[in-house]
């Protein structure tokens, strides 16, 4: 890979996400089009990566990946006290 990829790989992989602000670990909740509401706790922010798909690492080691064209709101609870 050149440096100029790698380069570009490290500033655009991860996005920076708002929520390493909230800690190192939170629960999201999270609201689907269809009405649908799934709670995922543990979530690692520091390895949230967004994109078409956004890819969550759960603390056990599972990630979950949600298409956000599917997504109409997020909320967001830090697990750090």
């Amino acid at each position: 890979m050149s440096k100029d990829m790698k380069e570009f790989d490290k500033v655009f992989s991860d996005l920076e996400s708002s929520l390493k602000e909230r800690g190192k670990y939170v629960t999201e909740i999270i609201h689907f089009k269809e009405g649908v509401k799934r709670t995922f706790t543990g979530i690692e922010t520091k390895s949230i990566k967004q994109g078409q798909f956004t890819k969550l690492k759960l603390k056990d080691g599972r990630y979950v990946l949600v298409n956000d064209d599917n997504v109409l709101c997020v909320e967001v609870f830090s697990e750090d006290k």
